[in-house]
C-alpha cells in the first residue's frame, strides 16, 4: 500500500498522535537518544520497537537485555490480543516477525562468550572496575607502562597478578623513575583483584578476544542483526556492567572510520540502566564518555541510553540525545516533582498541552516523543500511543534460546578460551630461569627497559603529566618477543589495546587539533 505508515522511506514508525504518525529519521539516527520513564511503563517495548526498525533498515543494533525481556526479539509475536487490539486503535493490522539475534553473555552461559584482554581494558578502567583510589591507581599505571616496557602482555587476570607481583619484587629499582611503589598499595590491588575474581569476571578478561565487526552483521535478507547482551546476572555486578559497556564503545570509537553522515546508522548501541555509567565516574572519566558520545556519530553509530530519569544522564550526554521517548513518571514525593519537571524542560514545549502534567497521567505503552526532523532539529513534543512491535515482548524459554545459540553463524568461534603464553608465563620462566642460575636472554632490569624507551618513553611522561593517564604504545605490541610468540598473536587477531591510550587519544583530538595522532 502506498499510504502504508509502516513502509516510510527512511524513517521507522513509532507511533501515533492523534492522527499523525511519529517516526525517527534514519539519517538522524547517529545523533543519539534517549528512551526514559519509572518501572512498567513500557520503556522496553520502545526499545524493542526501536530495535526492529533499525534491523528492518540494515543497521546493527547491540542491546543490553537487563530483565531478559528484551530476548523475546528473536521470536516472533504471539498475537496476544493487547497487541492486537492497539495494532488495531491505531489502524495497522498487526503481523508477527521474527529478527535475526545473536545472544552474548560475558559468563559464557546464555550466549556466545564475550572476551577482553586487560591490556584493551587499560589502567583507567581497570582502576574504575576495581574502586581503586589516586593512589592505588597511580600504581596500576606504573604496573602496565612497565608491562610496555618489559615486553609481558596483559591477557588475562593472572597476568595482572604476576605482574604487579613483579613490580613490588623490583620496587627498589622502579622508585626513582616513576614514583613510590609500596607494597601494601601493591596488595590492595591484589584484594581487589580477588573480589573481581569471586564475582565471576575471570571469565571476560583473556582470548579470544571480540572482533568488533562481529557485532555489524546483516543477515541474508539485508537485515541488521540485533545483539543481545544476556545482563540479568551481570547487574548484581554493576561495575562490571558499566565498564564492559564504556570499553565497547570505546573499542566502537578505536576501530571504526570516518564515515560523516550516512542514510541510516552502522550500528545502534542501545545502554540500558544508563545511570550505572556515570554514578561516581571521577571527573577524567566523564570527560572521556562525553567526548566519546560527541564524536562516535561521526564514525556512524547512535548510542540511546535508556534510564528512568533524564536526571540521571549529565547535562554534558544530555545535551547531545536529538531523539527522546519519555515514559510515564510519578511524582509522590518532592524530589519526585523536581524530576517530572526537569524532564518537561529537555523538550520543545507544545502549547497544546502541559508537559509536566502529561508526563505523570501517560498510560503503559504512550509516551511522549520528540524526534529530530529532517534538518536535525528537535520536533515540538507530541503524546503518543507507540507501536507493538512484531516479536514477541517478553522473555524467552531456555530451549528457544539454546535454538538461537546453535544456529548462529558465529558458533564455534567464541566458545573455547585459548591461554596462549603471556605475562605470567613469561614471569615464570624467568624466575625457573634465575633459580637454575641462568638468566633468560630476553630479560632486562626494570630501570633498563625504562632507560630505552627513548623518545616515547619522553612524549609518555609529558602526556601522563598533561592528563594524568597513559600514552605509552600498547602491551604487547613491542618487540620483547620471539618470532613463533608473534605468529601466535597474528594468527589469534586479538593484539592487546589500552583503552586508556584510546581515549586519552579522544579527548586529545578535540584539545590538541590531532598532535597525538
Amino acid at each position: 500500500m502506498a499510504d502504508d505508515p509502516t513502509q516510510a522511506n527512511g524513517k521507522i514508525l513509532i507511533g501515533k498522535s492523534g492522527s499523525t504518525w511519529q517516526y525517527l529519521n534514519l539519517a538522524l539516527g547517529n545523533r543519539h537518544g534517549l528512551v526514559t520513564g519509572a518501572t512498567g511503563g513500557g520503556k522496553t517495548v520502545t526499545l524493542q520497537k526501536l530495535a526492529e526498525g533499525f534491523s528492518n533498515a540494515g543497521t546493527a543494533v547491540f542491546a543490553a537485555d537487563v530483565k531478559g525481556d528484551l530476548a523475546g526479539v528473536s521470536q516472533a509475536g504471539d498475537s496476544r490480543p493487547g497487541l492486537v487490539t492497539r495494532s488495531r486503535d491505531l489502524g495497522l493490522t498487526y503481523t508477527p516477525d521474527r529478527f535475526p539475534v545473536v545472544f552474548w553473555d560475558l559468563f559464557g552461559e546464555q550466549g556466545h562468550p564475550i572476551r577482553a584482554t586487560i591490556s584493551e581494558m587499560g589502567p583507567l578502567l581497570m582502576a574504575r572496575l576495581l574502586d581503586l583510589n589516586d593512589t592505588q591507581e597511580g600504581v596500576l599505571n606504573i604496573v602496565f607502562r612497565v608491562a610496555d616496557e618489559q615486553g609481558l602482555a596483559l591477557l588475562d587476570l593472572k597476568d595482572l597478578r604476576a605482574t604487579l607481583q613483579f613490580v613490588a619484587e623490583h620496587a627498589s629499582e622502579l622508585t626513582t623513575r616513576y614514583g613510590n611503589v609500596a607494597s601494601a598499595t601493591v596488595g590492595a590491588i591484589q584484594r581487589q583483584l580477588l573480589v573481581l575474581e569471586t564475582q565471576g569476571a575471570e571469565k571476560f578478561f583473556g582470548e579470544p578476544a571480540l572482533d568488533i565487526a562481529d557485532f555489524m552483521r546483516v543477515d541474508r535478507d539485508g537485515r541488521g542483526v540485533i545483539n543481545v547482551l544476556a545482563a540479568d546476572k551481570l547487574m548484581r555486578s554493576p561495575k562490571l556492567y558499566a565498564t564492559f559497556l564504556l570499553w565497547l564503545l570505546s573499542e566502537l570509537f578505536e576501530h571504526l572510520s570516518e564515515v560523516g553522515d550516512l542514510d541510516k546508522p552502522k550500528l545502534v548501541f542501545f545502554f540500558d540502566e544508563a545511570h550505572l555509567l556515570f554514578d561516581n565516574a571521577p571527573k577524567a572519566l566523564m570527560t572521556a564518555i562525553e567526548q566519546v558520545v560527541r564524536l562516535i556519530r561521526s564514525k556512524g553509530v547512535g548510542v540511546y541510553f535508556v534510564t528512568q530519569n533524564p536526571l540521571d544522564v549529565p547535562d554534558v550526554v544530555l545535551g547531545q540525545l536529538g531523539n527522546r521517548a519519555q515514559h510515564a513518571l510519578r511524582a509522590f514525593t518532592p524530589r519526585d516533582q523536581k524530576a517530572v519537571r526537569a524532564a518537561a524542560d529537555t523538550f520543545r514545549k507544545n502549547p497544546a498541552f502541559d508537559t509536566a502534567e502529561t508526563i505523570m497521567q501517560l498510560g503503559v505503552g504512550e509516551a511522549l516523543l520528540s524526534m529530530l526532523d529532517e534538518k536535525g532539529s528537535p520536533n515540538m513534543v507530541e503524546r503518543a500511543l507507540i507501536v507493538p512491535p512484531q516479536s514477541r515482548v517478553g522473555p524467552i524459554t531456555p530451549q528457544e534460546r539454546d535454538a538461537v545459540i546453535a544456529a548462529s553463524a558465529l558458533k564455534g568461534k567464541y566458545d573455547t578460551a585459548i591461554d596462549r603464553e603471556s605475562a605470567f608465563e613469561v614471569l615464570q620462566k624467568r624466575t625457573a630461569g634465575r633459580s637454575a642460575g641462568a638468566a633468560p636472554a630476553d630479560q632486562q632490569a626494570p630501570q633498563e627497559a625504562a632507560a630505552g624507551g627513548g623518545l616515547l618513553g619522553s612524549i609518555g611522561g609529558m602526556l601522563e603529566s598533561a592528563l594524568g593517564g597513559r600514552a605509552t604504545a600498547a602491551t604487547g605490541k613491542r618487540q620483547h618477543m620471539s618470532t613463533g610468540e608473534m605468529i601466535i598473536r597474528s594468527a589469534a587477531q586479538s593484539a592487546a589495546r589500552s583503552v586508556g591510550t584510546q581515549l586519552t587519544r579522544a579527548i586529545l583530538r578535540g584539545v590538541l587539533g590531532g598532535m597525538s595522532r
